[in-house]
């Protein structure tokens, strides 16, 4: 199997467009590791990186703590899946999955072994004399797969491979990924624009805009303590509320004006900006759907007016203005609110995130 880690990589175009900038990054033997952003953001330029199908401006790729950087595809021991399947249309399944061993040179019977094991993996053994065009989006996803598990890569490159399939595919090949993961015990990365296959799929998430990384972490450790603004608002299904607000010292403690209505700041909160000596300044108050509660009416809480109401099974989006900004508040349905109700919130506040205005750097990062 392989480790991988990029030291300082950049992909720059005509001198001039940076793809990406600076990256570095240490996977570990069969980690799943998943590049996630926004279109343009540099993902499939380094997933291209790492597979030799672009070349690396500068910086230092190393397999397994061998460099790489002017080594050839076929000589990194990689196996990549693509968006658009890659299928030959006049080929079978079983030859398109064999096609990379014949080209190897390898004995017909491990050839045939290799096929038929893949075949049982992913369960398509039915369809290995049929013809693409005879095959669903799914299906033929299924093959590209499992022509690249019959090479037993050190490393699996997977190019947003269930982008071209519905919703409700998309989840049950979410799910046999992960399994295949498993059984397979490889090295994967995995890219992709959805944020939901990125927290689902990988044991660490790597963050990019603009062809930097913004942050590297558990999906955990992103949805709770998001690096900046751009994570805190690119993770989370709502997305999550920002507010302007400024931050004051009243009686040597820290307290939130949010158009004059001042919030209490959690004591854990506070301990991290004393420590970081964070000064007075105005800020981005980040709370999430799940984090506001329909509550009485007390000095801290917020009437505000519901524009509308979504159900969603279980529970309820609830859309509406606080001081012209719009907010989500995620409640259970039973509660039965209506547009034009008005209705009382509060804020968890453990639950706050407070962004520097310039930067959107997160304040209470340690």
């Amino acid at each position: 199997m392989a480790s991988i880690t990029f030291k300082n990589i950049c992909k720059i175009y005509d001198k001039e467009v940076v793809a990406v900038k600076d990256f570095n990054l240490e996977i570990q033997d069969k980690e799943f590791i998943v590049l996630v952003g926004p279109s343009g953001c540099g993902k499939t330029t380094t997933l291209r990186m790492v597979a030799g199908l672009e070349e690396i401006s500068s910086g230092e790729l190393y397999i397994d703590e061998k460099k790489v950087n002017t080594a050839l595809p076929k000589d990194r021991d990689i196996a990549m899946v693509f968006q658009n399947y890659a299928l030959y249309p006049h080929m079978t399944v079983y030859d398109n999955m064999a096609f990379g061993l014949k080209i190897r040179k390898m004995k017909k019977t491990e050839i045939k072994e290799r096929v038929i094991n893949a075949a049982k993996i992913l369960d398509i053994e039915e369809l290995l004399q049929r013809k693409p065009r005879a095959l669903s989006g799914g299906q033929k996803q299924r093959v590209a797969i499992g022509r690249a598990i019959v090479r037993n890569p050190k490393v699996f490159l997977m190019d947003e491979p269930l982008s071209n399939l519905d919703a409700k595919l998309r989840n049950e090949m979410r799910a046999e990924i992960i399994k295949l993961h498993k059984k397979l015990q490889t090295t994967f990365i995995y890219v992709t624009h959805d944020q939901t296959e990125a927290m689902t799929l990988g044991d660490r998430i790597v963050i990019m805009k603009d062809g930097f990384v913004q942050q590297i972490a558990s999906p955990q450790e992103v949805y709770n303590n998001p690096a900046n603004e751009f994570v805190a608002t690119f993770v989370g299904i709502p997305q999550m509320n920002l507010f302007d607000a400024e931050l004051i010292m009243e009686d040597d403690e820290y307290i939130l004006a949010l158009n004059g209505h001042k919030i209490n700041i959690s004591d854990k909160h506070k301990k991290i900006l004393k420590f970081k000596d964070i000064k007075p300044q105005s800020v981005r108050v980040g709370i999430r759907p799940e984090n506001i509660m329909i509550s009485e009416k007390t000095p801290e809480s917020f009437e505000i007016n519901v524009d509308m109401s979504e159900l969603m099974g279980h529970e309820m989006l609830i859309h509406s203005k606080l001081y012209n900004s719009h907010i989500i508040i995620k409640a259970q349905s039973r509660l039965n609110i209506k547009a034009d109700d008005k209705i009382n919130i509060s804020f968890m506040t453990d639950e706050l995130h407070l962004f520097e205005k310039e930067t959107g750097h997160n304040l209470l990062q340690k």
